[in-house]
């Protein structure tokens, strides 16, 4: 028996279903999950000692590469003073002060432990500040589990627009928090205009993510973005950025730099914490100023602002902040992307592929989806056996067809190389 096998054996039994966050489980794929003994730039390696290219990067955080030699220092200089005080530092001040800088639509910021804890707070807050209830989400976004955002509806415009016909997406939900909820289809802009023309005096905030990851990587259309943004800022609504993952993922300045739109709040995490367990919500001074002890909206953590996770957080962001950084990213994920496609199309697999920054998507159709409609209906048996024979070639892929993928700044040519090796060895397995 693996350790990996003889590791998830045991794990089942103290905890359930053997891991701390669903997808770790490989439910999707089968198989058993591999335990990760240690990582390093944009390897880990497993119970057996098995090597990896690693090209989830823990969900994005990582894009320095694994244990920077800079990071790890940073963090062992901040340890060594306490793990945590529960009373202000100067490191918070010095990172808010570096996020406000390089996304300008954030005015103030409050740091939290998660992007469920960001997400959950910016709502009550957006609700808190305009005194209504309803918020909007899209189909295939996942903010957290927070209960108000664990919810999907059914199919068809009407049904989208009566909240009264949601059902909770998990157990455990009221129906009563769900039909302040309105779940609408990801780049249907008729569908958020019909929802604001009925009932835009009763929403208090829209949250979107601006490039979806958790239906595999779908990119909004200008005019969906441009029509949310016209509609909020008429009715009195807050718009919501969820950059928790695409937050100095996609560019320094994150999504909202690239698409030319100006969020009333944004949630970040990931990699402004440089892996540690932090995040951050800001935005519009006037609607920060909402949130106790300033206000009425209240908030806390103990946790919150870390004085270890904030120095992982300001070492990161001061490397990916050099110059050329974003460019190379980009660079080799596009050079990754266009070697799967090479090889899918060598084999004669149906194959498509996108990226920005150091986010990427590939789906086994002939089409970029835009939708999370679109991305059930393409090949997940084919995902599924890829992934397997992508692991036995030592390359570890987020093991679900809806997730989208992460690359570093460690992934050089040679790794790159190997990937797109790994790719053409299963397709050919697939054909």
């Amino acid at each position: 028996m693996s350790q990996n096998d003889a590791l998830f054996e045991r794990a089942q039994k103290t905890i359930p279903g053997g891991v701390n966050s669903p997808v770790r489980a490989f439910r999707q794929v089968g198989g058993t999950p591999r335990f990760v003994a240690r990582a390093q730039g944009p390897y880990f390696w497993d119970a057996d000692n098995k090597q990896y290219i690693d090209l989830i990067m823990s969900w994005g955080p990582m894009i320095v590469g694994h244990a920077n030699p800079e990071v790890v220092e940073a963090v062992k200089k901040a340890a060594e003073t306490s793990f945590s005080y529960g009373a202000p530092t100067e490191g918070e001040i010095e990172l808010a002060e570096r996020i406000c800088q390089l996304m300008p639509s954030i005015e103030q910021v409050r740091m939290v432990s998660s992007g469920t804890e960001a997400t959950m707070s910016a709502l009550r807050l957006a609700r808190g500040y305009t005194g209504r209830d309803l918020i909007i989400k899209f189909e295939g976004c996942y903010h957290g589990h927070a209960d108000s955002l664990l919810v999907k509806a059914g199919s068809g415009l009407l049904t989208f627009a009566d909240s009264t016909q949601n059902a909770p997406s998990s157990g455990g939900v009221p129906q009563d928090l769900v039909k302040h909820t309105l779940v609408l289809p990801y780049n249907d802009v008729a569908a958020i205009e019909e929802v604001f023309k009925k009932q835009g005096d009763q929403i208090a905030a829209v949250i979107l993510e601006p490039i979806a990851g958790n239906m595999n990587l779908i990119q909004p259309s200008k005019e969906f973005l441009s029509t949310v943004r016209n509609l909020t800022s008429k009715y009195g609504s807050v718009l919501i950025y969820d950059e928790v993952m695409t937050g100095f993922r996609v560019a320094l300045g994150g999504a909202q730099s690239l698409q030319g739109i100006v969020p009333d709040l944004t949630c970040l995490g990931k990699v402004m914490g440089g892996g540690m367990p932090m995040a951050a919500f800001g935005g519009k001074k006037e609607i920060m100023s909402k949130l106790a002890p300033l206000g009425s909206v209240y908030q806390a953590g103990t946790l919150s602002g870390n004085p270890v996770a904030v120095a992982a957080g300001l070492k990161t962001l001061e490397i990916v902040s050099r110059q050329g950084f974003y460019e190379c990213l980009s660079e080799q994920t596009q050079k990754l992307m266009q070697g799967l496609e090479r090889a899918a199309n060598k084999a004669g697999i149906p194959f498509s592929v996108d990226s920005v920054g150091g986010m990427f998507g590939f789906y086994f159709a002939n089409q970029v989806p835009t939708s999370y409609e679109a991305v059930t209906k393409t090949n997940i048996e084919a995902f599924k056996k890829f992934f397997h024979f992508m692991l036995d070639e030592g390359v570890y892929l987020a093991p679900s067809a809806y997730e989208a993928g992460f690359t570093s700044i460690a992934h050089t040519n040679e790794v790159i190389d190997a990937i797109i090796s790994a790719a053409e060895k299963s397709f050919q397995k697939l054909k």
